[in-house]
């Protein structure tokens, strides 16, 4: 697989089954706060986020925000908001912060799947730090103009994929 490459493709987070992760050997979700959680527009998860989190929660699994966000309180507020540990100032696709969290939480790379909405960043860190991942569209149009350029080369990049749930 490439480094441009998820595991897996689905629509939105809440598609992602829990059961499954559970099965499939899953202990740590690493989560990309924004636009995947929640919305780039907005500043709270929507309900479909926070029950998908509670059920994972329910199942036994681990949960972690993982975020390029420099903007330390946002993420810290959304963590805590969430009841998750978070990672901020990460700086995706470098694999230091996801190794971080894993060690946080005790997890080896094949307990883990990072779950994120951009191919350069998420997919990318995922990768290089030997965890599954996979790519959900991003919830919001709204993103930072330096996304919206990779944007156009994540389009290039999902030529002839499809997302589950779709």
């Amino acid at each position: 697989m490439g480094l441009f490459r998820a595991t897996r493709y689905v629509a939105s987070l809440p598609l992602v089954s829990v059961e499954g992760l559970v099965r499939d050997g899953v202990r740590l979700v690493l989560l990309d706060r924004d636009n995947t959680c929640v919305p780039r527009d907005a500043r709270v998860a929507p309900d479909a986020v926070t029950a998908w989190l509670d059920r994972a929660r329910e199942a036994g699994l681990e949960l972690c925000l993982v975020s390029n966000n420099f903007h330390t309180s946002h993420v810290s507020r959304t963590a805590r908001e969430l009841g998750v540990d978070f990672v901020d100032h990460a700086m995706k696709p470098l694999p230091l912060a996801l190794r971080r969290a894993m060690r946080r939480a005790g997890a080896r790379p094949e307990e883990t799947v990072m779950i994120g909405d951009q191919v350069f960043t998420d997919v990318a860190a995922g990768n290089l730090a030997g965890v599954r991942t996979v790519l959900v569209r991003p919830q919001s149009r709204t993103d930072l103009w330096y996304t919206h350029v990779f944007r156009v080369f994540e389009r290039l990049a999902l030529r002839g994929v499809s997302f589950e749930g779709e």
